[in-house]
């Protein structure tokens, strides 16, 4: 099999899974609003379902709108200089080049480790973060392989993929929310029996306790898929597997201390990076990354 259909059906085949991944979140909504609907009064569901939309959409667009600025903020990004970062500036216009996207802005973060995100609802609007240990320690095919990764992330919309995650995530956590609360007031659940009552209660509070849960894990699992995407794609933008694969096995190798990841980078951010930034030792179901070890073996591969 030839190089170009290696990555393309990579990228094919984590593009499925992802929607895939989506179509679970959106399942348990239903599951969890017809659980609702079976022990409370179908006009008072209808109520919270119809708010529960209302506000997660206000609040996740409010940030999608907005999650450039926030994120830069969030770890005191400075633009980066076209004499000072040269180098990067270069990388960058190469990268829109070979993809076709517009020239991204360009932002550098104070930190000793390799890392670097992309944020921005559209192409047009794209900014690309470099920490400072990034831009020091990658040489030219290393940086311009991390910058293909996060154009990458521009390319596929993952902002705004993510976005739809979020929106469905806290559709369930608030209808969950409100129908947990709502039972210490009691309801106007259907006419059946007490014991029959008392069990569909319990299902219903098992499943609104363990549904976000579950919910957040199908995302963190989506979050994992698409860096297996980004990666895939710029090899597509680069034609140079090792370049990324190299910059890997450096971010790999380094050993920084946690403290300094902790001052400088929210958790929430996490999922943004190439690299995940607490750089837990075990990997799983919690991680917002695939292991390192299997990203390079990948990309090796092709």
């Amino acid at each position: 099999m030839s190089q170009h259909l290696s990555f393309d059906d990579q990228i094919q085949r984590n593009k499925i899974k992802s929607f895939f991944l989506i179509g679970i979140i959106f399942i348990f909504f239903i599951i969890l609003g017809y659980i609702i609907s079976l022990i409370l009064d179908p006009s008072y569901f209808f109520v919270i379902m119809i708010f529960a939309i209302i506000f997660s959409m206000i609040y996740v667009v409010a940030g999608y709108y907005n999650s450039d600025r926030i994120a830069l903020a969030s770890v005191k990004a400075k633009k980066a200089s076209h004499t000072e970062h040269r180098a990067l500036y270069h990388a960058a216009e190469g990268m829109a080049i070979a993809s076709g996207l517009p020239m991204p802005k360009l932002y550098i973060m104070e930190s000793d480790e390799i890392n670097a995100f992309a944020s921005g609802r559209s192409p047009d609007k794209a900014v690309i973060c470099f920490t400072t240990g990034a831009l020091k320690k990658l040489d030219k095919q290393e940086l311009e392989g991390v910058v293909a990764h996060e154009m990458s992330h521009i390319a596929n919309y993952d902002i705004r993929f993510m976005t739809l995650t979020a929106v469905l995530i806290g559709m369930v956590s608030i209808i969950a929310q409100m129908f947990l609360r709502s039972l210490w007031f009691g309801s106007g659940g259907h006419d059946r029996d007490g014991r029959t009552q008392i069990i569909m209660i319990v299902i219903g509070i098992a499943f609104a306790i363990l549904a976000p849960i579950a919910a957040q894990l199908v995302a963190l699992s989506i979050s994992r898929k698409r860096e297996y995407v980004a990666d895939a794609t710029g090899v597509k933008f680069t034609r140079y597997p090792k370049g990324l694969a190299n910059a890997l096995k450096k971010i790999k190798e380094e050993h920084v201390p946690s403290n300094e990841r902790k001052h400088r980078v929210a958790k929430a951010m996490a999922p943004l990076f190439i690299s995940d930034p607490f750089k837990k030792k075990v990997q799983g179901l919690f991680s917002t990354h695939p292991p390192v070890e299997e990203r390079i073996r990948r990309l090796e591969a092709m």
